[in-house]
């Protein structure tokens, strides 16, 4: 632990306590602004009802709140420095209606999106009603700033955290970030996993599939290209992967395509790895157009690859202090947690050379990114506790620089 700052006796201090038991005693109204918030839809870059309905709670709370020129919610009390606790508004899918969320008798949460990241956002709302909810908290030499950002799902592309850490006016004010994504304690995000995303397009003249037979075939140049590239070996680290996880082309069956498409995932702890791959792929693309072309007897095909989604990789050196704080945050209320790797918004301020973890929520959740979605509550105070503790330790702290 540094020196100078004793985990018991922070949590020891009158307000810490008031705000801890907080967590505890509030679970009725924790849980169902879990429900009301989840039963807003929020997909991807469309989350602007979801947006407007937390800056309302934000202010109903005590909160300063706006909402930015990316569409991400922040909240302060305060001027900077800031610590940012930070949680994504978005979800892969969206409830239709409201009773697509709905609560079991067990009293879990089921829907999607009720823990990626509905366990997430509440912690902000919870944090937010604590924070104002007892007597006076220790002296701090920073200030918190709650952040409901946008598009951290699939092709949102960390748009709301980008944003955040790199052209919001408050951009350089903020010197570390605490990031709730899911809901179990039971691990702490220091390398961000990176990842990025492709579009591989064949054009062609089209035709009849009789008539024009021999016409450069967009549809069966990008099946070559994709089994060309799914030969590629991933043999000894750094640990990666790849997946094509969406093919689209043509409009009939006696038709000729003039058009198809592929979406390709590509994923590495290495950002020269993930290089290279991408490099494999465009390769791949032009073997494939070259072979459809040599045996093609009237038009040709032309191939594309574009890039839809890149999130950088990035670690958390072991000496961070941030990293220190949640191990005796989590030694003090007997959690056991270990290290891992993930994509997630972390990977931006990572990158950047800025202290970043991800955490979950509290409680435990399931099913991520389906229909059946689940989140039960059962021990999501000990989360809301840690967080709240390692928020703490955080804003105590004293002399740090972000490195930019």
């Amino acid at each position: 632990m540094p020196t100078g700052i004793n985990i018991s006796d922070v949590a020891g201090h009158r307000g810490v306590r008031d705000c801890l038991q907080f967590f505890t005693r509030e679970k009725q109204w924790i849980n169902e602004t879990h429900l009301q918030l989840a039963r807003i839809p929020a997909p991807t870059l469309l989350e602007q009802e979801r947006a407007v309905w937390f800056q309302e709670q934000f202010r109903s709370a005590g909160w300063k709140s706006a909402i930015d020129r990316a569409g991400n919610v922040v909240a302060t009390l305060g001027e900077g420095p800031y610590v940012a606790l930070t949680a994504h508004l978005d979800t892969v899918i969206a409830p239709r209606v409201k009773d697509d969320i709905a609560v079991e008798p067990d009293g879990r949460l089921r829907g999607p999106g009720v823990s990626d990241n509905g366990a997430g956002l509440t912690s902000l709302l919870a944090v937010a009603r604590a924070w104002k909810s007892g007597s006076s908290l220790p002296e701090m030499s920073r200030s918190l700033m709650l952040v409901a950002n946008v598009a951290e799902e699939g092709e949102g592309n960390l748009l709301g955290i980008r944003y955040l850490c790199k052209q919001s006016p408050v951009a350089q004010e903020i010197q570390a970030y605490l990031v709730v994504d899911g809901a179990n304690v039971d691990h702490i995000t220091t390398r961000g996993l990176g990842s990025c995303r492709y579009e591989v397009a064949f054009t062609g003249p089209g035709g009849h599939s009789w008539s024009d037979y021999g016409v450069g075939n967009p549809l069966h140049a990008l099946c070559r290209a994709v089994s060309m590239f799914a030969e590629t070996r991933l043999d000894g680290g750094p640990k990666s992967a790849f997946n094509v996880g969406l093919i689209e082309g043509g409009s009939s069956v006696n038709a000729i395509p003039q058009s198809a498409r592929a979406k390709v995932d590509i994923r590495s702890e290495s950002n020269e790895k993930m290089a290279e791959l991408v490099d494999n792929l465009s390769a791949a693309v032009d073997r494939a157009r070259d072979a459809e072309n040599q045996r093609a007897l009237g038009g040709k095909v032309a191939g594309k690859v574009k890039e839809i989604g890149s999130r950088p990789a990035a670690a958390l050196p072991d000496s961070a202090l941030i990293l220190q704080y949640i191990r005796a945050v989590d030694a003090h209320l007997g959690i056991r947690s270990h290290l891992d790797t993930s994509s997630t918004d972390a990977n931006i301020p990572l990158s950047l050379g800025i202290p970043a973890i991800a955490v979950g929520a509290g409680g435990t959740g399931g099913g991520a990114h389906t229909t059946q979605e689940w989140y039960l509550p059962e021990g999501r105070d000990l989360g809301l506790k840690r967080i709240f503790l390692t928020l703490l330790l955080l804003l105590q702290e004293r002399g740090e620089k972000n490195g930019r």
